[in-house]
């Protein structure tokens, strides 16, 4: 299980409907055309999510944790409130299991924002109810 099913699992959503995926690349101008595979109908993962209101959670644990924590613009403080591993290395393994490009894993404080902004466009995605603002 992965760090972000533990996300999940904290907030009481269960494993990922939306799960994941690495960025698609643009084959290289000198590679033949492959041949396109055959379109198979996707499944709509939405018809079978519950929706949890995410924000009604967060405050509700943010106002019975003795720390000030700003789970709304931090990584560090999301983690901590949901009682998993904030470290640096924990994040780090977060950040490549939701695909963050190379170049924000160099520079910590890139990769924490990318990373939050991330997280939570995928519980909401995932059937987090996450306010638009939070998701800009």
């Amino acid at each position: 299980m992965g760090l972000f099913s533990n996300i999940l699992e904290k907030l009481g959503m269960g494993s990922p409907k939306v799960v994941p995926q690495p960025p698609v690349s643009a084959p290289a101008a000198s590679a033949a055309p492959a041949p396109a595979p055959a379109a198979a109908p996707a499944p709509s993962p939405v018809a079978s999510i519950t929706m949890v209101d995410v924000v009604a959670l967060m405050e509700q644990k943010a106002a019975a944790n003795p720390q000030k924590l700003n789970w709304k613009t931090s990584i560090v403080d999301l983690l901590k409130l949901l009682d998993l591993d904030s470290s640096l290395a924990a994040r780090k393994e977060l950040a490549k299991e939701l695909y963050c490009p190379d170049e924000l894993m160099e520079d910590s404080a890139k990769m924490n924002m990318w990373l939050h902004k991330n997280v939570l466009a995928h519980i909401a995605a995932n059937g987090g109810n996450i306010p638009k603002e939070l998701l800009d």
